[in-house]
């Protein structure tokens, strides 16, 4: 859009928590040795795929990266996004966590959740003054059919 550098506006990753129900499983299985065999492994690959989700906001994009060995980076332009969710279901929120769902017209994914993160209700309105920053900036707007 323009030469300017993007500015970041908020970074994220999302908690553990996601992962306690198989943490918990994982746990009882490990009780036997064969059980400790699979489970352990099963643990570890969670853990490290959760550790290495990242979420950028900047001006002009969101920015999802994901992935252990094969990374992966997608990117939400944001005047493309339609509608952002914030839901909290109460495993989440005992742990002041939430889930964030952005709908877009991205061909690709059109949907795309941050799950289990601190500070939802922020991140939803920095979202939100940002897309509509940009799109008064860029003159697009969203048309909705029925």
């Amino acid at each position: 859009m323009t030469d300017e550098p993007e500015k970041i506006l908020w970074i994220g990753q999302p908690s553990q928590l996601e992962n306690l129900g198989t943490f918990i499983v994982c746990g009882l299985v490990c009780l036997t040795l064969v059980g400790a065999v699979i489970a352990i492994p099963l643990a570890t690959c969670r853990y490290l795929a959760t550790r290495c989700q990242r979420f950028k906001l900047t001006d002009q994009r969101l920015v999802i990266n994901s992935g252990v060995l094969n990374k992966k980076n997608e990117q939400i332009e944001l005047f493309r996004v339609r509608d952002i969710d914030w839901e909290q279901p109460l495993s989440l929120r005992l742990f002041k966590l939430g889930r964030l769902t952005i709908t877009s017209t991205d061909r690709t994914d059109p949907i795309a959740v941050i799950n289990a993160i601190r500070g939802g209700e922020a991140v939803v309105e920095q979202f939100r003054r940002t897309i509509t920053k940009l799109r008064q900036k860029s003159r697009v707007g969203v048309i909705e059919t029925m």
